[in-house]
């Protein structure tokens, strides 16, 4: 009889790097998603194809007219090793494509984008996860780039430029109601830290009315 384990029958372990752990009590969200995947992975496929097939096309060419010539076999042993490193250094804009494609999936499964009362949260990476905070006030302007791939699977791509550096939210889902979702936020927060509720008219209680500068 197998050894009895109660972890067996205990609640299920929690996500590693749920981003709502990164939320504190008195926030509240406001939207959570991630990229859509098929778009995600798609414009990895696409990013840098066209300079790495050339690239690879131009070195396979080389190496097959050096192979079909007979050059290998007449090199010297340290001028062939030369040789292998490098073109194992000059295709390395074809492995960095590679290896965009192959870790696509991995990458999309870590991205995930939160808006809060206070904040943007950004949670990404490959092998490590890494958290970016982007605080409404800091931000200059939202903006949406709707490429030709974006168009066919109907998403965007969300431009947050702010006092420190720009992000991007990569391939939206109902891009459009997203972005003006988003532009609404920071512009109703902004109000509200620029204009304090004590300056305002009593009909004006927070950052979801909207202020009027002539009362």
């Amino acid at each position: 009889m197998a050894k009895f384990n109660e972890k067996n029958f205990g609640p299920p372990p929690e996500k590693a790097y749920d981003i709502k752990k990164l939320v504190s009590e008195s926030e509240q969200i406001l939207w959570q998603g991630h990229p859509n995947r098929k778009a995600f992975i798609l414009s990895k496929i696409l990013k840098m194809m066209p300079i790495a097939l050339i690239w690879l096309a131009f070195d396979l060419t080389f190496i097959l007219l050096m192979v079909s010539t007979g050059a290998f076999e007449q090199m010297p042993v340290g001028l062939l090793i030369f040789i292998i490193v490098f073109f194992a250094l000059h295709l390395i804009p074809v492995w960095i494509w590679v290896g965009n494609i192959v870790t696509a999936s991995i990458q999309h499964k870590n991205i995930e984008y939160v808006f809060t009362n206070t904040r943007i949260i950004i949670k990404s990476g490959v092998i490590g996860i890494d958290v970016k905070n982007i605080y409404y006030a800091d931000i200059n302007s939202v903006n949406l780039k709707v490429g030709l791939i974006d168009k066919l699977c109907r998403v965007g791509d969300i431009y947050i430029s702010s006092a420190s550096k720009a992000q991007v939210l990569w391939d939206i889902d109902n891009p459009y109601e997203i972005t003006t979702k988003l532009q609404k936020i920071v512009n109703d927060i902004k109000t509200d830290t620029y204009y304090p509720n004590e300056l305002r008219p009593d009909l004006n209680r927070g950052y979801t009315t909207k202020y009027d500068p002539k009362k």
